[in-house]
């Protein structure tokens, strides 16, 4: 008889992901089988199981799907011709799985692969089975990433939480000089993180906006200069803050039209703005339309060389993330507490 795992699966569009008993795979030819020892809880799966019927199958999803895309773990099995790594060592799951070939993926950028919709390939947890279970498989060497030392239940957000961010703040560093201000709007799994980045790859002052008093006493604690109610009280605020000029660089880790439109408002001359969270929203650019030379962008996840430039990062103690550990049976209630917005920083499920 084949020896059972327990895997989070989102099984009915609409409905919270529940515990299910499936076979334990089996690695083939160039696979590596992890046993999982932490998964990171995201708010881009609670937009996947936010999506109608239609809308979900439209985007190639389908249900079952095993949640997960936040991973790490120990090597349990080889599968025939991987010699990058041998059982026993512990390691993070690059998310994002593109076709390994093209310009985009031989430099680490697999996130921008081109090819992924025509070749079928999607992400751990966001249609390949994901790390929310007792093992995974991962496809490719080239899709992990050692921890060494790093404790995994700790450090197993920064794949995402902490990888997403640093790709935004990277692109925009040559902007974040001496007697700068830089905005991150949202305290929470992301801004929280980005607030820690910002400090230590630059001199930057950071602001914070939220909504919630609990995140910005959190943003506070993680090192933001000032922190704000996120209103157009806000914007008066930086505006004092920058000589009435506004903010060099704004990180928009919510994402929607109302906090768009406030980034928007927010940025000076020769600005940025990026649009990182995935709540919906957008913003007009144009002829006349607020300040001059304004950049906006829509930045997503990151390189594996930059998760590597994280975890290091985390090892030198510059950065660490705010999480609250649940067990893998407890993955529905880290969602409804993500929902509630009551999470401190990141949930983490442990097998």
């Amino acid at each position: 008889m084949a020896e059972k795992m327990r895997a989070l699966q989102y099984t009915t569009v609409g409905k919270a992901p529940e515990i299910v008993e499936l076979d334990k795979p089996s690695p083939g030819p160039g696979e590596i089988l992890l046993k999982i020892t932490a998964a990171g809880v995201c708010h881009s799966d609670e937009f996947v199981m936010s999506l109608p019927q239609d809308v979900f199958t439209t985007m190639g999803w389908r249900t079952p799907m095993t949640l997960g895309h936040e991973g790490a773990g120990v090597v349990a099995e080889l599968g025939d011709g991987v010699t990058e790594f041998a059982v026993g060592d512990s390691v993070a799951v690059y998310g994002p799985w593109g076709c390994g070939v093209c310009d985009f993926c031989v430099v680490g950028k697999e996130m921008l692969c081109p090819h992924v919709v025509e070749l079928g390939i999607q992400a751990p947890g966001l249609g390949s089975p994901g790390a929310m279970a007792d093992y995974m498989i991962v496809d490719a060497a080239r899709h992990l990433v050692p921890l060494g030392d790093l404790d995994p239940v700790a450090n197993v957000s920064l794949t995402d939480a902490g990888l997403t961010p640093y790709h935004a703040i990277k692109r925009s560093l040559h902007k974040l000089t001496p007697g700068k201000v830089a905005v991150c709007i949202g305290a929470g799994g992301l801004g929280h993180m980005a607030i820690q980045i910002l400090r230590a790859l630059s001199p930057v002052t950071v602001v914070a906006l939220d909504i919630a008093e609990a995140k910005l006493a959190l943003a506070r604690e993680v090192g933001a200069h000032h922190a704000f109610i996120s209103d157009d009280a806000a914007v008066e605020s930086v505006r004092a803050l920058t000589g009435g000029v506004g903010a060099v660089a704004v990180f928009d880790f919510v994402g929607n039209d109302a906090t768009a439109a406030l980034a928007g408002k927010l940025v000076g001359p020769e600005a940025e703005i990026s649009l990182v969270g995935v709540g919906g929203g957008s913003l007009a650019v144009g002829f006349g339309i607020g300040p001059w030379d304004v950049s906006v962008r829509s930045p997503y996840w990151g390189s594996r060389p930059e998760l590597m430039e994280v975890l290091e990062l985390a090892r030198s103690g510059k950065i660490s993330v705010e999480h609250e550990v649940f067990a893998l049976a407890d993955g529905a209630k880290a969602y409804a507490r993500m929902h509630e917005g009551t999470l401190r920083g990141r949930a983490v499920l442990v097998p």
